[in-house]
C-alpha cells in the first residue's frame, strides 16, 4: 500500500515538472521613433520597438487610434500641427507607453471643384437636383425643379433663381443643386464664392449632408451649414452643425457680420478634420465647432447649393417679392 502511494506522488510529482510554464515578464525598453514625410502630405512613419510587447497601440494624439504588432505603421494627418503620439506596448503580463511630440506640415491639393464656365445647365456629372415643395420639414413655400430657369450657368457663374409663380401647387419655384452620388468627401477645406439673393423670405445656403442620409435619416447622418442667409436679416451670415440632439432650432450655430453679402462676392470656407470643424468668411474663422469619434461628422459628406423661400428659417415672404438670384463663381474642395 505504501509503495503504490509513493509511486502515484512521484508520478504527479513528475507531470507537475513537465508541465510548469515560465511566468509572463511585462514589456521594457520600449523605443518608438516618428519620421515626417518631406514631401508636406502629412504622411509619417513610426517605428515601435520593445522587449516581450506582443502588440503596440498608437494614439495618434488626434482621436485616432490604431494597434499593430510589428511595431511599424504609416499614419496620414488630414491637418497641419503639432501632435502629442502615445505609443503603448503590451502583452498578458502588463504593458509600458512613451509619448512622443509630432509636428507635420500639410499642403492640400484641389481634389474636386465647379468653376461654372460651361453656359447651361450646371454639369450633370457634378450635380444632381432635389425635386419638390416643402423643404422637406422646413415648411418652405417654393418648389424645387431642375429647369433652366432655376438653375442656369451663365457668364461664368451658377445662378440659382428664386421666382414668384404658381407651379405644381406652389406659390415660388427655384432649385436645390446637391453632388450626392457624383462626388463626397471626409475631412478637407470647402470654398465657395458667392453672391446672395435681395428679398425679405429668400434663404440661400451652403451646406453639406453625410453620405448614410438615405439609411440614417436627419439629423442622424450629420449636417454642415457653411452658410445661411435671411433676407429679412441682410448681411448676418450664418454656420451651423445638426445631428442627433441638435436638430432644427437646437443647432450649434454661430453668426457674424458682413458688408455687401448681396452686392459683392465673399468666400464662405469651412475647414473639417477630426478634431473640429471651422467656419470662414473671407479667411475669418469666426465659429469652431468641436469633432470627436461619437459625431456624424467622420464620414464622407457630399455638397448642397440652393435657395428656399420662406419657411422655418427664412420667415415671411415680401408680399412683391418676384425674383432673387443666388450666385455661385466656384466650388472648391481641398485635402
Amino acid at each position: 500500500m505504501n509503495r503504490f502511494l509513493l509511486i502515484i506522488g512521484l508520478a504527479v510529482f513528475g507531470c507537475g515538472e513537465k508541465n510548469t510554464m515560465p511566468t509572463p515578464v511585462a514589456p521594457s525598453n520600449l523605443s518608438v521613433t516618428a519620421v515626417v514625410a518631406t514631401d508636406n502630405s502629412g504622411n509619417v512613419q513610426f517605428t515601435a520597438t520593445a522587449n516581450n510587447a506582443e502588440s503596440f497601440d498608437f494614439d495618434f494624439g488626434n482621436g485616432i487610434f490604431q494597434n499593430s504588432v510589428t511595431g511599424k505603421l504609416t499614419y496620414r494627418y488630414p491637418a497641419s500641427g503639432t501632435y502629442s503620439v502615445n505609443v503603448i506596448a503590451k502583452n498578458s503580463a502588463g504593458q509600458m507607453s512613451k509619448n512622443l511630440s509630432v509636428t507635420v506640415t500639410v499642403v492640400q491639393s484641389m481634389i474636386w471643384s465647379d468653376e461654372f464656365s460651361a453656359p447651361g445647365a450646371p454639369d450633370p456629372s457634378k450635380w444632381g437636383y432635389d425635386i419638390g415643395a416643402g423643404g422637406w420639414g422646413n415648411n418652405e413655400s417654393q418648389y424645387y425643379t431642375n429647369r433652366l430657369e432655376n438653375a442656369v450657368v451663365s457668364n461664368g457663374t451658377l445662378k440659382i433663381i428664386a421666382r414668384k409663380e404658381s407651379f405644381s401647387g406652389s406659390n415660388f419655384t427655384s432649385a436645390r443643386l446637391l453632388s450626392r452620388n457624383k462626388f463626397s468627401f471626409k475631412y478637407g477645406k470647402i470654398e465657395v464664392s458667392a453672391k446672395l439673393p435681395v428679398g425679405v423670405g429668400t434663404w440661400p445656403a451652403i451646406w453639406m449632408l453625410g453620405d448614410n442620409f438615405p439609411t440614417a435619416g436627419w439629423p442622424a447622418c450629420g449636417e454642415i451649414d457653411i452658410m445661411e442667409h435671411k433676407g429679412s436679416d441682410p448681411n448676418r451670415i450664418h454656420a451651423s452643425v445638426h445631428y442627433t440632439g441638435f436638430s432644427g432650432g437646437n443647432a450649434v450655430t454661430a453668426t457674424t457680420l458682413i458688408q455687401q453679402a448681396s452686392s459683392s462676392f465673399h468666400l464662405y470656407a469651412c475647414e473639417w478634420s477630426p478634431q473640429s470643424i471651422k467656419f470662414f468668411v473671407d479667411g475669418n474663422l469666426y465659429h469652431t465647432v468641436a469633432n470627436a469619434g461619437s459625431l456624424p461628422f467622420n464620414q464622407s459628406f457630399f455638397i448642397l447649393l440652393n435657395q428656399a423661400m420662406g419657411g422655418n428659417f427664412g420667415g415671411a415672404i415680401d408680399p412683391n417679392f418676384s425674383s432673387a438670384t443666388f450666385e455661385v463663381d466656384y466650388v472648391r474642395v481641398y485635402q
